[in-house]
């Protein structure tokens, strides 16, 4: 359907874009917040992540030399920030779509990818926290603070995520209603069977002809009977 206007909490397509106006709105602020939480996981496990012994140069991850722990950590922190950084560009160009289709599959994108990463961060707490609690004193040389940042803030990150799912929900939800409230089958009026003449009432009846009585014409004599 084209012409959707205001279809999903956009604003109509075709409208000067305000930047500050933009700025302000929670989802942005939200995803804004959640792209920098995925960058520092990231950076975090990426940076401090690996450490080696001196007997031995090989690297290996700090969560308990468990390097799924930190695969995980970085795979779902740098896939946040990508998916962030494209849902920006699509809030961005949102209004300006104009095919209330296409929004629909957007809301719908945002929706899925904000709930899969809302419990993919939870998992990914759930794991770092387990595997750093078996975590050695002695094998930890470095990289203490940075491990407990990614920590910190895969645990912020599901808050954020969360209430991207949210955001998202609620513009699924409001195109929804609106998509309803524009195809809502009008109330049937009581119709009866046979339609009236117009203009026609049961005052303006008039007797039929021929049931008068016929009155002779003015100066008309009848004939004189002998």
């Amino acid at each position: 359907m084209e012409g959707g206007g205001g279809a999903y909490g956009a604003a109509k397509a075709g409208g000067a874009f305000d930047l500050v106006r933009f700025m302000q709105q929670p989802q942005v602020l939200a995803r804004i917040v959640s792209a920098v939480f995925a960058l520092i996981v990231f950076a975090c496990l990426v940076g401090d992540g690996y450490m080696s012994q001196p007997e031995n140069p090989q690297l290996f991850c700090i969560f308990n030399h468990n390097e799924d722990a930190c695969r995980y950590g970085i795979g779902i922190g740098i896939l946040a920030f990508l998916a962030c950084i494209f849902f920006f560009m699509v809030d961005v160009y949102f209004p300006q779509i104009s095919n209330t289709t296409d929004r629909k599959y957007l809301v719908l994108a945002d929706l899925g990818f904000s709930g899969l990463w809302t419990f993919l961060w939870f998992i990914g707490f759930c794991f770092l926290t387990n595997q750093w609690s078996w975590t050695r004193a002695e094998d930890v040389y470095i990289g203490a603070d940075s491990a407990r940042a990614a920590i910190t803030f895969s645990f912020f990150s599901i808050f954020s995520w969360g209430l991207l799912l949210t955001f998202a929900y609620k513009r699924y939800k409001m195109g929804v209603e609106d998509f309803a409230q524009s195809y809502a089958d009008p109330s049937p009026g009581v119709s009866t069977p046979y339609s009236s003449y117009p203009n026609i009432s049961h005052e303006s009846y008039q007797q039929p002809p021929f049931t008068q009585t016929a009155e002779a014409p003015e100066g008309y004599q009848p004939p004189p009977v002998y």
